[in-house]
């Protein structure tokens, strides 16, 4: 089974062929600039020389016809027809209460996503556009959405309500989802898988570290808490969203520097965080740079985002009663072995024991960067959330045609 998965976003469109027999990647690429006359398609085919074409592609339903056209090139192209695609399967960020897996889309699945347009206005509707646009160039082609939020949705009431009144939650849904879902599911059963014990035995902090970033307390194999919450700026400090702060906060920057609601939500979002405190940069690499050459602002910047980082593995370990299992995964948490040694240093009071020469190997792969002698297993486990997608439109798409 051939399954195209695709990442929509409001300008943007992020796409992967897959061979189902052997999860094969058979090409992978984006478009960029969706709306204006000098859009970007990138495209490479697998082990072949990736592709860039710059073409007027004004909307969804012309990036999604460029896609297929350049899956099916006769010289570039990795499939015969795009018929020989089976299925699509798409990310969808926000889930809310309505959806606990993924779903095949019908017309009842694609009113509910819109209904949710509230919750994720900057992503819902814009995963609505791939939708629609692949209906419109693919009609008879299933589609499956997967969501962000579905993984979490087994966290208890006392996880997932905030301290507020109950009537915001009952009539507007007021609550924590938590983020990241298909990233934290991955990498647990990596994880559980590659030190061979059950994952429904074990006492799990998953840390997704990276632009955006969160964690997940998994006990037995099911979310019990998540850092992130109805919306994926609280908790950790992020690369340009501030993560936790005092709610009092917004209220009164408002009215001492008169913004705007938007003014403001922009400024927790895009203008906080790693970038915020460094003056320098969101991205992790640029900051441990600046932190080298003993920039003040670098080195408290990072010191900042290791302590609440560190402060949510903590809390979970004591939310779980025990830890048996760290996971860092996603760019930073896998690629930063800075990061991981500050965070494990002061966590020996868990058992925790970190292997520095494990550590700081690059070594791409699942691996035990923890000592032999740990109580805790501290592992690097490369996430793929598109594989995720991959596997559960397989699994949708393949019951159906049994049924």
């Amino acid at each position: 089974m051939n399954i195209l998965v695709i990442n929509a976003g409001s300008s943007s469109l992020k796409f992967l062929m897959y061979n189902m027999v052997n999860e094969e990647v058979l090409a992978s690429g984006r478009v960029e600039r969706i709306g204006m006359d000098s859009a970007i398609l990138s495209y490479e085919p697998s082990g072949r020389t990736e592709i860039r074409e710059v073409a007027e592609i004004l909307e969804h339903t012309t990036a999604i016809r460029k896609v297929l056209d350049i899956l099916v090139h006769k010289e570039h192209g990795v499939l015969a027809a795009s018929s020989d695609i089976d299925a699509v399967g798409h990310r969808v960020v926000h889930g809310g209460e309505s959806f606990s897996s993924s779903v095949i889309v019908n017309d009842e699945v694609k009113r509910e996503i819109k209904r949710l347009f509230d919750l994720a206005p900057l992503h819902n509707p814009a995963h609505m556009l791939g939708i629609n646009a692949v209906e419109l160039n693919m009609p008879d082609v299933p589609q499956v959405v997967v969501f962000d939020t579905a993984f979490h949705q087994t966290m208890p009431a006392k996880s997932y309500l905030y301290p507020i009144p109950l009537v915001l939650y009952r009539k507007h849904q007021v609550r924590r989802y938590g983020f990241h879902g298909t990233s934290h599911d991955y990498v647990s059963e990596r994880a559980a898988s590659f030190i061979g014990k059950p994952l429904a035995e074990l006492k799990m902090v998953t840390c997704h570290i990276g632009n955006g970033a969160s964690c997940a307390a998994i006990l037995n194999g099911q979310s019990v808490d998540t850092s992130m919450g109805m919306t994926p700026l609280e908790g950790l400090m992020m690369g340009t969203r501030s993560g936790d702060i005092d709610p009092a906060i917004v209220p009164y920057v408002m009215g001492k520097e008169e913004l705007t609601m938007n003014e403001v939500n922009s400024m927790l979002n895009k203008h906080s965080g790693l970038m915020a405190i460094s003056g320098l940069s969101s991205d992790m690499r640029e900051i441990q740079h600046s932190m080298a050459a003993g920039d003040g602002s670098a080195v408290l910047a990072f010191d900042m985002y290791e302590y609440r980082l560190r402060k949510y593995i903590g809390s979970y370990a004591a939310a779980m009663n025990g830890l048996d299992v760290l996971v860092f995964t996603a760019g930073v948490g896998e690629n930063s072995s800075i990061l991981r040694e500050a965070v494990c240093r002061n966590l020996t009071f868990l058992g925790l024991e970190l292997d520095e020469e494990a550590n700081r190997q690059r070594v791409h792969g699942d691996r035990d960067i923890s000592t032999a002698g740990s109580r805790v297993k501290v592992l690097v486990i490369p996430t793929n959330e598109e594989l995720v997608i991959a596997r559960d439109t397989y699994r949708l798409i393949s019951a159906r045609q049994k049924a």
